[in-house]
């Protein structure tokens, strides 16, 4: 049912009306789905002053390319180098499991 909050809410924004829950509410009911008040305004206080057409554009465009390009220029210039570093990441991770497991106490305990 959530889930048709947000498909009104996406047709709101595609029409370029301001998304209140009275109006994610109003399509709802229109749309013979029942929505709890407390759900339309949740989403709405949410995207309040957001463009969700800027927010569903920009989906997917996170921090993971420019690491990879980062790694990638890294192992050409830094060549064997490079290629030692995440051997060390390893044997680090390594060494702080081991020091969790030191204090007689894990995370599943």
């Amino acid at each position: 049912m959530d889930l048709a909050a947000t498909y009104a809410a996406l047709i709101l924004a595609d029409e370029g009306v301001e998304i209140t829950s009275d109006k994610i509410l109003a399509l709802t009911t229109a749309a013979n789905v029942e929505l709890e008040p407390i759900w339309a305004s949740l989403l709405a206080k949410a995207l309040e002053g957001k463009d969700v057409k800027d927010l569903l554009s920009n989906v997917g465009a996170g921090g993971g390319a420019p690491a990879v390009a980062v790694a990638a220029g890294g192992a050409a210039a830094g060549g064997a180098a490079a290629a030692d570093e995440p051997k060390e990441e390893a044997k680090k991770e390594e060494e702080k499991e081991e020091s969790d497991d030191d204090m007689g106490f894990g995370l599943f305990d």
